[in-house]
C-alpha cells in the first residue's frame, strides 16, 4: 500500500527559504503583542467563557448552582451526547455529515429495553444485538455515501427517517421497559463516589482522540475530509474510510442509547433527535478551541461541558425548558461561523505569505 501517513490535513508545514542562513542584523524583531495574543483567546477562549459561566451562576444562584447534585446532573446529561458526538466527529473527520446518529441512539434505547423488558432477553446480548444492528445501519450509510454516491447529508437524512419509522414500528408508539435495575447499573453505580459515567466518558475520549491522532487509520480519514481527491491521488482508499467512518458512528450512537435506557429506565420512539442539535454544536464548537479548524476530542468536550454549564445554570436561574434549545442552537450558529471566519483567515494568511525565490542554483 503507497504509504499515505504524510497527508495530514490539520497541519500547516511552515515555508522556508530555500537556502538557510542567518537573518541580516537589521531585522527588526517583534516584541510584546496584543492582549489577545498572549492569552491565545482564538485557541482558549471556551475556558475563558467556561469559566466565567461557572463565576456568574457562582454569585447568581450559589444556593442551587454550586451543589453536588448539579455537578452530578451536569455529567449525567453529557454522558450520552458526548459518546454521541465522538462518533459523529470520526464521521465528520472523514468529511461526512451523520444526521441518522441521533436516531439511531434513539433506535438503540428502545431496542435495548424492548429485548430486555419483552423479549426477555439476557442483557448482555440485548445490548450485543442492539450494537451489531445499528453497526449494519452505519455500514448502509457508508455505502450509500461511499458506492452509490449520494451526498451524506442526504442518504443520513434519509436513514434517519427509516430508523424513525422502525423504533415507532418496535414500541408500538409506547413507552418501552423498564429495564431491570441490574442493568441500570451500568450508568448509576459509582467508585469511591464518583459516577461510572465518568469512567465512560474519559474512556471514550481517550480512545477516540488515540485512533484520530495516532494511528494511520486517524490519519486517512483527516486525509480523506481534507481533500478526497488529494487522499485518493497518493493512495487512500476513501469508499473504505467513509464507510468505516459511518460504522463507526452508528455504534457509538448506539452505545450511547444503550447508556441512556440504562440511566432512565423507559424510553419512547421519539427520544434520540433531541440529542442530534447538542452533538453537532458541541463538535463544531470544538473546532474553535485547542486546535482551530480541526475536529479534535479536547476541544470538543471541553465545548460540551461548557454548553453544559450555560444551559444547567440558566435552567435552575430562571425556570424554562425553552432555554436549552436557544442555548444550543446559538452555540451552533456560532460554531460554524467561527470556523468559517478562523478558516477564511487561515486560507488568507497562507495565500498572502510571500514566496521566497530559490536561488541555490
Amino acid at each position: 500500500m503507497t504509504n499515505d501517513t504524510s497527508v495530514d490535513p490539520g497541519v500547516d508545514a511552515p515555508l522556508a527559504p530555500a537556502t538557510a542562513g542567518p537573518a541580516p542584523a537589521s531585522a527588526p524583531q517583534k516584541t510584546g503583542g496584543s492582549w489577545t495574543s498572549k492569552l491565545q483567546v482564538n485557541r482558549f477562549s471556551g475556558i475563558y467563557l467556561w469559566a466565567a459561566l461557572i463565576l456568574l451562576f457562582s454569585l447568581w444562584i450559589p444556593n442551587l448552582f454550586l451543589t453536588n447534585a448539579t455537578l452530578q446532573g451536569i455529567i449525567a446529561d453529557q454522558s450520552v451526547t458526548i459518546i454521541l458526538a465522538m462518533g459523529v466527529m470520526v464521521a465528520l473527520a472523514a468529511g461526512q455529515y451523520d444526521l441518522s446518529a441521533a436516531q439511531v441512539l434513539g433506535f438503540a434505547a428502545v431496542s435495548t429495553a424492548w429485548l430486555i423488558s419483552v423479549a426477555k432477553v439476557n442483557p448482555v446480548l440485548a445490548v450485543l444485538i442492539t450494537v451489531v444492528g445499528c453497526a449494519i445501519i452505519g455500514l448502509i450509510n457508508g455505502l450509500l455515501v461511499a458506492v452509490v454516491g449520494i451526498n451524506s447529508f442526504i442518504a443520513t437524512l434519509g436513514t434517519s427517517s427509516i430508523v424513525l419509522a422502525l423504533t415507532s414500528l418496535l414500541s408500538g408508539d409506547r413507552l418501552v421497559g423498564p429495564v431491570t435495575d441490574s442493568f441500570k447499573q451500568i450508568a448509576l453505580a459509582k467508585f469511591f463516589g464518583v459516577p461510572v459515567l465518568v469512567a465512560y466518558i474519559i474512556v471514550a475520549s481517550v480512545l477516540v482522540w488515540y485512533v484520530l491522532e495516532h494511528t494511520p487509520v486517524g490519519r486517512r480519514l483527516s486525509a480523506t475530509g481534507a481533500n478526497i481527491e488529494t487522499a485518493r491521488l497518493v493512495g487512500v482508499r476513501v469508499k473504505k474510510y467513509i464507510v468505516v467512518s459511518m460504522v463507526i458512528s452508528a455504534a457509538m450512537a448506539s452505545l450511547a442509547g444503550v447508556l441512556l435506557v440504562a440511566r432512565v429506565g423507559t424510553v419512547s420512539s421519539t427520544i434520540g433527535p433531541s440529542y442530534l442539535l447538542p452533538a453537532f454544536a458541541g463538535v463544531f464548537l470544538g473546532t474553535t478551541q485547542l486546535k482551530p479548524g480541526r475536529f479534535n476530542v479536547w476541544g470538543t468536550l471541553l465545548a460540551l461541558f461548557l454548553l453544559a454549564t450555560g444551559v444547567k445554570g440558566f435552567q435552575l436561574a430562571i425556570g424554562a425548558n425553552w432555554i436549552t434549545y436557544v442555548f444550543n442552537g446559538l452555540a451552533l450558529i456560532v460554531a460554524v461561523g467561527l470556523a468559517v471566519v478562523f478558516e477564511r483567515r487561515r486560507t488568507t494568511k497562507v495565500k498572502d505569505t510571500p514566496k521566497v525565490k530559490d536561488i541555490s542554483n
